[in-house]
């Protein structure tokens, strides 16, 4: 019997206690709101000439500055990291804010992931910097645009217009840097698989509420 147990400790709880933490702790938490119900979008034109809501929709939100040709490496990393793993997800929508005048460019970026990629639910947008400012602000994030009204960061937007986040040692982490494919591949992704178990354990709670009724 001490025999099993001096076994058991030395070979199986590392184990566990491996794929506990390699599963990350956010897999087993909900992910906390950072802005309650930000702001829907304007009557902004697409590249794609449709209205983009955030209403009812988890939307992956970017600000690509004036310069996406030359950050066009940040969206080739959030394609191949989650877009492409999620894309057939019928509620889920990937936006990118961009000023007027840069509509040549996105076009150019679309195409370029098209070669390899179902592109329809990319959303490039178009608006003045005045209210790409005046939108990001709302948003209440500590990090800042820069002088090309630009970010690496991208936010998760929940289907209720909340912008969520991960709590960390020193606040809330609020965005997730496209430039570092492995923040993708583990942060983000992890995040982003607890908001899609969030929203599949309320559509199984509603069913078995319906059957039971």
């Amino acid at each position: 019997m001490k025999k099993n147990i001096v076994l058991f400790i030395l070979f199986v709880l590392p184990i566990v206690a491996y794929l506990f933490f390699a599963s990350g702790i956010n897999s087993f938490t909900k992910l906390p709101v950072i802005t309650p119900k930000v702001t829907d979008f304007g009557n902004w034109e697409s590249l794609k000439n449709e209205k983009v809501s955030l209403n009812g929709k988890i939307t992956i939100l970017g600000f690509s500055g004036s310069n996406i040709l030359k950050n066009r490496g940040n969206f080739f990393n959030l394609n191949q990291k989650i877009y492409q793993q999620y894309h057939t997800f019928k509620d889920l929508q990937f936006v990118v804010i961009c000023p007027i005048g840069t509509e040549n460019d996105a076009q150019k970026i679309i195409d370029a992931l098209s070669d390899f990629t179902d592109v329809s639910q990319w959303n490039f947008m178009f608006t003045t910097p005045e209210e790409i400012n005046t939108y990001y602000n709302q948003l209440k994030l500590v990090g800042k645009l820069d002088a090309d009204l630009g970010t690496p960061n991208v936010y998760i937007v929940d289907k209720e217009r909340n912008l969520r986040g991960r709590k960390e040692k020193k606040g809330y982490k609020e965005g997730y840097n496209t430039f570092h494919p492995a923040e993708l591949s583990n942060e983000m992704l992890d995040d982003f698989k607890v908001i899609l178990y969030e929203y599949r354990a309320a559509l199984k709670k509603n069913h078995n509420a319906t059957k039971q009724i």
